[in-house]
């Protein structure tokens, strides 16, 4: 069946309609902060104390924009007779966001849970060598990350969590058996002093 003359022009005259019937929403952006969602990507947040200079995140990152340097201290021993240890100590912690896909894998890659998402987003600079942010300003940013989501309550729980709980529960089974056992050696212990004192 061949097309009515016209009705193409109907149907974007409808969508022009039903478009100019619908209030317009403007978000007046600085005036008004926009709501982002719980896992925006803005920025790399460095939780200091967690980090161990791995390098685990600079030698992952596709782009190489991670720059850390460290250097080795002398630890003295925990105990007498025990023996020095070193450790890597930062010196330097650095990210270049003209760089950054913002991929995540140095995040994901962390052993020690030093680097999070940040919701902050509005970091622009005139330079681009001035988007390359040093370990103190990563640091200001980690107080920015959002508190995980709360858990499922109808998921199932963690194996590592069951895991810890079924060990604690056969120690704890364990203990108390013991427990008993020394109270029935101590009633038979004391009953017989009391036949032996008859």
């Amino acid at each position: 069946m061949p097309p009515i003359p016209g009705s193409g022009l109907a149907k974007g005259l409808a969508v022009t309609l039903r478009t100019m019937t619908k209030r317009t929403v403007t978000a007046q952006y600085p005036d008004v902060q926009p709501e982002l969602p719980p896992r925006t990507r803005g920025v790399i947040g460095l939780f200091e104390e967690n980090c161990t200079v791995c390098m685990l995140c600079a030698r992952e990152c596709p782009d190489w924009c991670i720059y850390i340097d460290s250097h080795k201290e002398t630890v003295p021993p925990a105990a007498p007779g025990g023996r020095e240890r070193s450790r890597n100590v930062l010196d330097r912690f650095a990210i270049d966001f003209a760089l950054c896909m913002y991929c995540g894998i140095c995040i994901e890659v962390c052993p020690f849970d030093a680097l999070f998402w940040s919701p902050e987003f509005e970091y622009a600079e005139t330079d681009i060598h001035e988007l390359t942010h040093e370990r103190d300003k990563l640091r200001e940013w980690m107080w920015t990350v959002p508190e995980p989501p709360a858990l499922d309550p109808g998921a199932e729980e963690p194996k590592e969590i069951a895991a810890a709980r079924k060990t604690a529960d056969k120690l704890q089974a364990k203990e108390a058996a013991e427990a008993a056992e020394a109270a029935e050696a101590a009633e038979a212990a004391e009953a017989g002093e009391q036949e032996g004192q008859e």
